[in-house]
């Protein structure tokens, strides 16, 4: 058995901005973002021909991160005032028709972020099946053990991560990969990290202590003193970025694994894109 997870919002932005014409359809509609999602969708199940396929989006909520921090993801746009033609989100109730009409389970996820509802499927079934995780947010890597993957959709660059390519890219384990994000910081989420750490740094750090707490608790014995000073000034940022940063298994899933049991019709690609509104 294998179940596919699909971070939806990640995958309709990455097609939404990553397809430079607008594609209009026929009833006057642009649907590039659709057109990109539903044909990334289906070369994504002939990569992995999983048994169980799950969609997520995030849906429009407060975020609670931004109550441990104000400063998370503080620099992403908002599109409640963005012009249609430029709003991936505008188009997400085609592809929500293109999903129910190849029977695939999707859902837009509340009160938490998909992150953590996708940490949750994979603390659940991931003793007991295959899982992939379709998401180019690299807070998935730390979910990554010898039954959860992480793919990073480019076509025919595609690539899979799991955990020789986090070692050989990071220097880290798995386990360990949030204590090494919580020391480098991550831009995209607008985490800031320790003063003149970076990642080989941060991996040295990791490998000779074991965890960012042991880190911060032994930071005096770390050797050189700008590299020291920047840990003890910067402790309690990071441990707030760890709390950020640092997936569990508290969020509840929407749907169980019997029902996200699914089965690919190559037969019908055809009348999907007839219904998408492609001319």
């Amino acid at each position: 058995m294998k179940l596919l997870i699909i971070d939806g919002s990640n995958l309709l932005c990455q097609m939404f901005f990553g397809i430079p014409a607008r594609i209009v359809g026929k009833h006057g509609g642009l649907i590039h973002g659709t057109l990109g999602f539903v044909g990334a969708f289906i070369k994504i199940i002939k990569m992995n021909a999983p048994t169980h396929v799950a969609v997520l989006f995030d849906g429009e909520h407060e975020n609670l991160r931004c109550e441990i921090s104000e400063e998370y993801k503080a620099n992403r746009p908002g599109f409640e005032d963005t012009p249609e033609e430029e709003n991936p989100f505008s188009q997400l109730p085609d592809i929500y028709s293109a999903l129910d009409f190849m029977g695939v389970c999707h859902t837009e996820i509340y009160d938490v972020e998909v992150d953590d509802v996708i940490a949750s499927y994979a603390f659940t079934y991931g003793e007991n099946m295959r899982i992939v995780i379709s998401s180019f947010d690299s807070d998935f890597f730390q979910l990554i053990n010898n039954n959860v993957s992480v793919l990073r959709y480019r076509g025919n660059k595609t690539s899979i991560c799991d955990e020789d390519f986090l070692h050989n890219k990071f220097g880290v384990l798995p386990s360990q990969y949030a204590d090494f994000k919580s020391l480098t910081g991550d831009t995209a989420d607008n985490i800031r990290g320790a003063d003149k750490v970076g990642p080989k740094t941060a991996a040295a750090l990791i490998n000779q202590f074991g965890s960012l707490k042991a880190v911060i608790d032994g930071a005096d014995e770390i050797t050189k003193p700008s590299i020291r000073e920047s840990i003890k000034q910067n402790t309690e940022r990071l441990k707030t970025n760890y709390r950020l940063i640092k997936l569990d298994n508290t969020a509840p899933i929407p749907f169980g694994i019997n029902k996200l049991l699914y089965t690919y019709n190559g037969a019908r690609t055809v009348e999907i894109l007839e219904r998408i509104g492609i001319r």
